[in-house]
């Protein structure tokens, strides 16, 4: 079923205009490999269909590389496919008619984290930090759900109803701190960033309203309406001359009428009637009491015109497998934007841990520079204004030590809330968080890569480059189903049917028999297995055939929406080619940045250990009375300095680094996240990020535990 909808979207006839720019090259290039993918057909024999317009317009242009294709329909959030229906014909088909039951969410941390506590402290890796985002954080955990969601419009639109949508944005609710993602647009909407994938509406400066605009398809899902009616009537009679002289009729009637509906593909629809009655009556004119009556009809109809054919029929069936691919493109968007806001306040906490660590040095530096000067004023060699200096800067190296402190455990907060499901364990809200990992200066090969190797990459890799070709390819099927409701509306129909009657002759009639107008035995009886022969043996048959015609005058609501899907596309069009021209600014801009990050690092790392040095001889010449204390409290600051300087470039170089393989959208590749297991929320695969070397050990700095929650 999957396979023969994509296929069709490599056949489609005409689209609304030829397609202009370099969108119309790439849509043909994604669509076959769909196609080989989805058929295992090669991509050659692919390009052998029938050529639309699109493909003619595109066919001088050069070929952009094609996006890699998110694992189609396989992600799944639980073990049921939604796109089958619950009931069948095989299994028990009262299930087609019982709700379907979704396990309540789980708000219970992953047995991961509580391993990870020891002593009272959790010592975590960014490895085990991304594993455990990737179990319990809630913007992963919501976003997983809209992969049955999107199954459940494919099931919607097999029977010919209309899709729902689904939310293909970015879930963004998890808090960052200091940390910032590199990249925050979307796929979609829904209480999520903005983009432009889906079932997006008003995005990224595009109008998406005319989705699913057209006629309505037909209902492929068989009915059956059953009638059953029991009536009971009495009549007051004015002239009881008719009514063999009584003043009032009772009728009794018992109705059992059941209908058959049913659509199909082609734009024909089958209605089947079988309507029976028993009526009893104590008129005297009425031939038989109980009466009983019979008739079916039979009747097909076929749209010629407006609602005709396969496609037009089956298009939202064609939409809801493009969302879902959407959908499983941009969940693959939901994990490389988590994973890098992870990272980010991975780092953010490293660089909060560090500074800590630093100001714990300069405090220590002060406390024992203010102890010996202390000790020159006791023995008068130093002035009592170098002793108030020496305090004035222990005092305010103690405020920045608890100012570092209190960053240190929001940070640990931060980064708890991002990879834990519940916050309400006293002994994990309390805990110590120690990052075991520091980033390497170890150059990476996409420092050295060519611009234009690493931006034909990021088209590949990309997933809104993805969403926006399946995008633009619903926007075609949207644009193609509102020239079909331009037409007229032309059925022809044609049906056939047949009644029948019988019963026992009234008494009524046979007490009237005086008048020898109906003797007893004139109507003979007939039973309802008798009533049937003559029902289906076309003894009265009522045939015909038919075409109904409507031509709406001017046609202009049809016009309107035929006119603006048409824009709705050329937007879809040039959004395509600016997305390009993003990505190609975003990996130039990434790559700037990792080798000024590289350098910066370096830089700072000198300035360290220059003022490491100067801060040792001045303190030497102090001791020998050829410095002063301010001298060496001043070389003491520049220490500070240069080492608050080198945490923030560290950072920088992290961040910058792990934002560079989200632009590129080669993060799971590069850590070994496997997209399966991410869908189901169960890791057994360990990430494993690469350029990382061991915390130095000790030296651990003395916290205050977290106070609130």
């Amino acid at each position: 079923m999957h396979s023969f909808g994509i296929r069709v979207f490599e056949q489609q006839s005409e689209t609304a205009g030829k397609v202009r720019g370099q969108a119309g090259k790439r849509l043909r290039a994604v669509a076959a490999v769909m196609l080989t993918l989805a058929t295992g057909v090669p991509s050659g024999i692919a390009q052998q269909t029938p050529t639309t317009i699109t493909d003619k317009a595109a066919s001088q242009l050069p070929a952009a590389p094609a996006p890699v294709l998110t694992e189609p329909l396989n992600l799944r959030s639980s073990g049921r496919d939604f796109t089958k229906p619950a009931g069948t014909l095989r299994g028990n088909p009262i299930n087609a008619y019982r709700p379907t039951t979704i396990g309540k969410a789980s708000f219970v941390n992953s047995v991961r984290l509580t391993d990870l506590v020891k002593d009272g402290k959790i010592y975590l890796s960014l490895s085990d930090a991304i594993a455990l985002a990737l179990e319990n954080n809630y913007d992963i955990a919501i976003a997983r759900y809209n992969l049955d969601i999107a199954d459940t419009d494919i099931l919607r639109t097999r029977a010919g109803s209309t899709p729902l949508g689904v939310s293909t944005g970015i879930v963004s609710n998890t808090l960052s701190g200091t940390g910032s993602s590199a990249l925050t647009t979307g796929g979609g909407p829904g209480g999520t960033t903005g983009g432009s994938g889906g079932e997006a509406s008003g995005v990224a400066g595009q109008t998406l309203s005319t989705n699913g605009a057209g006629p309505v398809p037909e209902f492929l899902d068989p009915s059956v309406t059953g009638t059953i009616q029991l009536e009971r009537a009495s009549a007051p009679q004015a002239n009881t001359l008719f009514s063999g002289g009584k003043a009032s009729l009772n009728t009794n009637t018992n109705e059992y009428n059941f209908t058959y509906n049913q659509g199909f593909v082609t734009g024909s629809q089958f209605s089947f009637a079988f309507d029976n009655s028993r009526t009893t009556t104590g008129n005297p004119f009425q031939n038989y009491s109980p009466l009983l009556t019979s008739s079916f009809k039979a009747t097909v109809t076929q749209h010629l015109l407006q609602g005709a054919g396969i496609w037009i029929n089956k298009r939202f069936m064609y939409q809801a497998i493009n969302d879902r691919r959407v959908t499983d493109s941009s969940f693959r968007q939901q994990i490389l934007y988590t994973v890098n806001q992870v990272e980010n306040i991975y780092w953010g906490l490293v660089s909060a841990y560090e500074d800590v660590q630093a100001k714990e040095r300069a405090l220590e530096q002060t406390t024992k520079l203010n102890a010996d000067v202390r000790k020159q004023l006791e023995i008068g060699t130093m002035a009592p204004l170098d002793v108030v200096q020496a305090d004035s800067n222990v005092a305010t190296d103690k405020e920045s030590l608890i100012t570092s402190q209190s960053n240190l455990n929001y940070q640990q907060l931060i980064i708890k809330q991002a990879i834990a499901r519940n916050l309400n364990d006293p002994a994990l809200v309390a805990a110590a968080v120690i990052p075991t990992d520091r980033v390497s200066l170890e150059e990476i090969s996409e420092e050295k890569q060519p611009i234009e190797d690493l931006v034909q990459l990021a088209f590949k890799q990309r997933p809104e480059l993805e969403q926006a070709l399946l995008t633009l390819k619903n926007d075609e099927i949207t644009l193609r189903g509102a020239r079909n409701g331009l037409l007229p509306t032309l059925d022809a129909y044609g049906f056939y049917g047949a009644s029948a009657l019988g019963g026992s002759q009234s008494p009524a009639a046979e007490d009237f028999a005086t008048s020898g107008l109906y003797p007893p035995g004139y109507f003979p009886s007939i039973g309802y297995g008798t009533v049937l022969q003559h029902l289906f043996n076309s003894s009265a048959p009522d045939k015909g055939v038919g075409f109904s015609l409507t031509i709406p005058i001017r046609n202009r609501p049809a016009q309107a929406e035929q006119a603006r899907s048409l824009m709705e596309f050329r937007q879809s069009e040039l959004r395509l080619e600016q997305l390009y021209t993003q990505i190609r600014m975003q990996v130039v801009n990434a790559q700037f940045a990792l080798t000024n990050d590289r350098a910066q690092v370096m830089a700072s790392i000198a300035a360290r250990d220059y003022a490491v040095q100067s801060l040792d001889a001045e303190q030497k010449k102090l001791h020998l009375g050829a410095s002063t204390t301010a001298t060496v409290l001043l070389q003491q600051r520049n220490l500070a300095t240069a080492e608050n300087t080198l945490i923030a470039a560290n950072a920088a170089y992290a961040k910058d680094r792990a934002g560079l393989y989200q632009i590129l959208a080669t993060t799971m590749q590069h850590y070994g996240i496997n997209l399966s297991e991410a869908a189901t929320g169960n890791v057994s695969t360990v990430p494993v990020v690469p350029g990382l070397q061991a915390a130095p050990k000790g030296n651990e700095p003395t916290t205050t535990p977290p106070a609130t929650r």
